[in-house]
């Protein structure tokens, strides 16, 4: 089991034909991930790294019965493709593409509610998701984790894969790197309720941020509903008072925002939060063990 992405997800790549759609295509057939095609509405009909090349998000899933695209588009571009995957209902649109203005985000996440929501949004800016021994979508790296029984979900792309190598050993359901910006597609809280009803999921390792208030509502819904242990690690502990920092999401305003502050809410409803990632790991390794 695994949570969105199983080894039956069936991926297409929207900007396949670009460097980086390219480099990650590769990648991800390399890990075994059915990649069935790829849309560039100038080089429709044509093949590329193997697959077909389709004009338009829907002429790929009707051809290929695809339903996970990933967008590896320009910025400037990136509202226009991830309105089109919802315009064709594909289920899960990840969106690796950094630097996408966060008004275009709101306005293409408004119109996935506008459309009642069939298509779920993983990002913008972050590294995907990835089942590990059933499918990959994005950019985490394939061979530093195994199959297990952690759900992981992080704000960080180089957390994620930090924690997905440090436990290694218990391996995971599913790894979900949600991205750091103001206004993503899918929250903690998302990947939280997905976790808690995946029955093959058996603890939780989430991974946060300084920066406004997500932490804090994903700490009041574990209260309300998670009963699966969940493990966390904020980012920022360090950060200097009154300084901009790291991503585009990490706004902090007076002690609301904080890693402490987080840290705190976090713990107040029974979640083990660590100092550092690899106390954070160490914390689900006996949590694991104890099992």
């Amino acid at each position: 089991m695994a949570i969105w992405l199983t080894e039956n997800s069936k991926i297409i790549v929207q900007g396949m034909t670009g460097g980086e759609g390219t480099k990650h295509t590769r990648r991800m057939l390399a890990s075994g991930a059915k990649v069935v095609g790829g849309v560039n509405a100038r080089k429709a009909g044509t093949v590329h790294e193997g697959l077909p090349v389709f004009g338009t998000v829907k002429e790929a899933m009707e051809q290929t019965g695809a339903d996970v695209s990933v967008v590896f588009v320009p910025p400037a571009f990136t509202k226009d493709a991830v309105k089109e995957a919802i315009d064709a209902e594909i289920p899960l649109c990840v969106v690796i593409t950094e630097g996408v203005p966060v008004h275009d985000t709101t306005e293409f996440w408004a119109y996935a509610g506008a459309k009642g929501n069939k298509t779920r949004i993983i990002g913008p800016n972050c590294p995907g998701i990835a089942s590990p021994g059933a499918s990959n979508a994005g950019i985490i790296p394939a061979d530093i984790t195994t199959p297990g029984r952690v759900g992981l979900v992080s704000k960080s792309g180089t957390l994620t894969y930090q924690l997905m190598y440090e436990l290694r050993d218990f391996g995971f359901s599913t790894c979900v790197g949600i991205g750091g910006d103001p206004v993503i597609g899918t929250t903690h809280i998302d990947a939280l309720q997905a976790f808690q009803d995946d029955p093959a999921t058996e603890a939780i390792v989430m991974i946060g941020e300084i920066g406004g208030d997500a932490e804090e509502r994903a700490a009041a819904y574990i209260e309300e509903h998670v009963t699966k242990p969940v493990v966390a690690y904020v980012a920022g502990f360090t950060a200097p008072e009154g300084k901009t920092m790291g991503h585009a999401g990490a706004i902090v305003s007076g002690s609301a925002g904080t890693a402490q502050a987080k840290k705190e809410a976090l713990e107040k409803v029974g979640v083990r939060v660590g100092k550092t990632p690899s106390e954070t790991a160490r914390l689900m390794r006996e949590i694991m063990q104890s099992r």
